[in-house]
């Protein structure tokens, strides 16, 4: 399963109206759960406020709760080109290097918070992603 950024903030921010939501599904996740480091970049800035909960996230990649997948040139066509297709929303960076790494890895799940884009993006199957968490 894939892992957004909001998810990741709501988990180490209590004050975050998803964060009792967010913690009850990540502690019902087998992980590891899968990102790029483009989202974990967009947490870490949205945590800003607090160091503790940016060293927080290091230490779920660390531990390895959260594994950062890399991305490489060979990715990058296949990024342009889910930009440039969902340009209208528009699709950023962050969102399509999820779904980069959802078609190469195989993976048809995520969690985020991001219903309204992820609910329209689609991997090359044509099919969506299952979102968690549901509402």
């Amino acid at each position: 399963m894939l892992i957004d950024a909001g998810p990741m903030v709501a988990i180490l921010s209590a004050s975050d109206s998803a964060h009792e939501s967010c913690v009850a599904v990540m502690k019902a996740l087998a992980p590891p759960l899968f990102t790029t480091w483009i989202p974990v970049t967009e947490a870490m800035y949205l945590l800003g406020f607090s160091t503790t909960a940016q060293l927080g996230l290091l230490q779920m990649i660390e531990r390895g709760a959260i594994r950062v997948l890399d991305l490489g040139p060979a990715d990058l066509p296949h990024i342009q080109a889910s930009m440039y297709k969902y340009r209208d929303l528009p699709m950023d960076f962050a969102d399509a290097s999820l779904m980069r790494i959802a078609a190469r890895e195989g993976i048809d799940r995520i969690f985020t918070l991001d219903r309204r884009d992820f609910e329209i993006y689609r991997l090359p199957s044509r099919r969506a992603l299952s979102i968690l968490p549901e509402v």
